[in-house]
């Protein structure tokens, strides 16, 4: 099985050598292209206003100057496509991709881009609490529990422009309750918290926050999955049309 890894959090991510070495559990056929530089919230775009430079690292080793878009396409139609890969993974995410966050995600964005290309596709992501931890990331829960994760992913054929949405709980692996496959959650965007501050000169700038989660009965989110203490597994599609308001706009329009 030839394996594409890839992410958003650049090249050097550590949470790139994590996937890898959990990748190696299943392939030693391992290629690897990324951006060079970190690319979180990129989401799904694409450079086309400059030029994308391509950089040979090691065997089966590259960086891209742009986006995971741009990573998973120089892969695909490029170094790649006499032999495509039959798996993308893109991760381990430094922090969870979890909710309305898809939409925003790179790491999420990158297995978008696969799926696309008809090529099953996993996102992987790491949460774990932000406070006090700065760059610091334990990827232990993702090191221990990928493996039982992917294994069943990877036996079974994926639906069509379907890709999988993967999220580790910021918690020791012995403390993970398990695996629940779960929708995508909604946070409460009306309650979104916009922190203002002043620096030194004067001048105003802002943090975005994130508001707080909407629960739902049963706990059947991917938000709420993590928080319970368990590994979340999402399917995604890309179709985003609205089947219910195909009707009813027709209707607008006869």
């Amino acid at each position: 099985m030839r394996i594409l890894l890839t992410n958003d959090d650049g090249v050097n991510a550590p949470g790139l050598k994590v996937l890898e070495r959990i990748a190696r559990t299943f392939s030693d056929d391992i290629w690897i292209v990324a951006p060079t530089e970190e690319q979180s919230g990129a989401g799904h775009s694409l450079t086309l206003t400059v030029p994308v430079r391509l950089r040979k690292l090691g065997e089966r080793r590259f960086c891209v100057t742009g986006t995971p878009t741009d990573s998973v396409m120089m892969a695909i139609a490029h170094l790649m496509k006499e032999e495509r890969p039959d798996l993308i993974l893109s991760g381990v995410n430094r922090g969870a991709n979890l909710g309305e966050d898809v939409t925003y995600s790179g790491t999420v964005s990158a297995a978008m881009e696969g799926a696309l290309a008809g090529i099953p596709s996993i996102a992987l992501s790491q949460s774990y609490a932000r406070e006090g931890m700065g760059d610091t990331v334990p990827f232990a829960a993702a090191e221990a529990w990928a493996e039982r994760v992917l294994a069943p992913l990877i036996a079974t054929p994926m639906a069509p422009r379907t890709l999988v949405n993967v999220n580790f709980p910021a918690l020791p692996p012995y403390a993970v309750r398990g695996i629940r496959v779960v929708r995508q959650g909604l946070r409460d965007y009306g309650r979104l918290r916009i922190d203002k501050r002043t620096d030194p000169r004067g001048y105003n700038y802002y943090w975005f926050g994130l508001g707080p989660m909407i629960e739902t009965p049963g706990h059947a989110t991917d938000l709420e999955a993590v928080a319970d203490g368990y590994v979340a597994v999402t399917p995604l599609h890309l179709d985003l049309t609205h089947e219910p308001s195909l009707a009813v706009m027709a209707g607008m329009y006869s």
